[in-house]
């Protein structure tokens, strides 16, 4: 069993420690927020035998193998940091960080301390996205692709009233790209790699970030469409297009279903298999096996869809002039 500790106390947190528990390779043992309250309430629900308020008293604590962070986007790389040099292994919410400049710094210290740093990330952790992958050749020389992920955010409504959100703050590292548009952009890098070129054309809110936007990646023989946005609803399906089918995704994220719709037979089947309610568990099962048989390999191939990503995402805000607080 990893000894779990998390920072958050978010519907987030929730989720992961519930996935967690699942997938019967992490133990609960702290939780950190702010206020001594919000603590004790999660530590109760979850049986956690240590509080803090404290994150240094946190990082240094010996009952603590692995530190899951679902804080502000603008912190994370604070954080991630302290329990880096205090040789915890970290498990930090998407987006991982602001930009790649603390990517790079984070990751040589977590090799300069013997310990790991993922991006919870997960849908390319999911069986039916492996399924994808290994079934992506069926479709047979890809011609297009649109993996939208468009959601209403309740705090828009907020927003419209005149407050400022964290999701929609450039204070906080906000943005509908960062925040649901690394879901299809992961999927996208996943199956074909880094593009040869990106952009990213925002909708730019008062706050200097971006409530939705289209971000095109363009492929040598194709180009993918994704959007994003937290100011609408779709219910449009994702869909990967070639030359002999075209795969038909429900979602994004978590990749609840494909289907293949053969063009020339013109009949459709279902890969996918049925994912567990608490679909973060794939993730967790995937990371604990990382972190037990010290799968080098597939660390490595996270690692740079951290950085394909990131640098994608960066890229797209500097062509915009999005810049966070934290970069000015």
């Amino acid at each position: 069993m990893i000894n779990l500790g998390t920072v958050g106390t978010g519907w987030i947190t929730s989720s992961f420690i519930e996935a967690a528990q699942l997938s019967k390779e992490f133990k609960l043992v702290g939780v950190y927020s702010r206020t001594v309250e919000k603590a004790e309430i999660l530590a109760d629900t979850y049986n956690a035998s240590e509080v803090f308020s404290d994150l240094e008293e946190m990082a240094k604590s010996e009952k603590i193998d692995v530190v899951y962070i679902a804080s502000p986007n603008s912190v994370h790389f604070e954080q991630a940091l302290l329990f880096l040099k205090n040789k915890k292994h970290v498990i930090c919410e998407k987006p991982i960080f602001s930009n790649t400049g603390e990517l790079e710094e984070a990751f040589k210290t977590a090799e300069a301390n013997g310990v790991y740093l993922f991006e919870a990330i997960r849908n390319i952790h999911t069986p039916n996205f492996k399924t994808l992958k290994e079934k992506l050749p069926m479709a047979g020389e890809i011609r297009s692709a649109i993996l939208p992920y468009i959601k209403y955010s309740s705090r828009y409504d907020l927003f419209l009233q005149g407050e400022e959100p964290n999701i929609f703050s450039s204070t906080y590292s906000g943005g509908a790209l960062v925040d649901l548009g690394v879901y299809p952009l992961y999927l996208a890098v996943g199956l074909f790699g880094a593009p040869k070129k990106s952009t990213y054309i925002p909708v730019i809110l008062r706050s200097g970030v971006d409530g939705s936007g289209t971000l095109v990646l363009e492929y040598e023989e194709f180009v993918c469409t994704i959007l994003c946005s937290k100011l609408s609803h779709s219910t449009i399906l994702c869909e990967i297009h070639g030359e002999e089918g075209t795969f038909v995704l429900e979602d994004a994220a978590p990749i609840s279903q494909i289907e293949f719709y053969d063009s020339h037979s013109k009949e459709s089947k279902i890969l996918s298999v049925p994912l567990e309610e608490k679909n973060m568990v794939y993730e967790c099962k995937n990371i604990a096996g990382i972190i037990n048989t010290n799968n080098q390999k597939e660390y490595q191939e996270l690692k740079r869809l951290s950085e394909i990503v990131l640098k994608i995402t960066e890229a797209s805000r500097k062509q915009n002039n999005i810049i966070f607080d934290s970069e000015k």
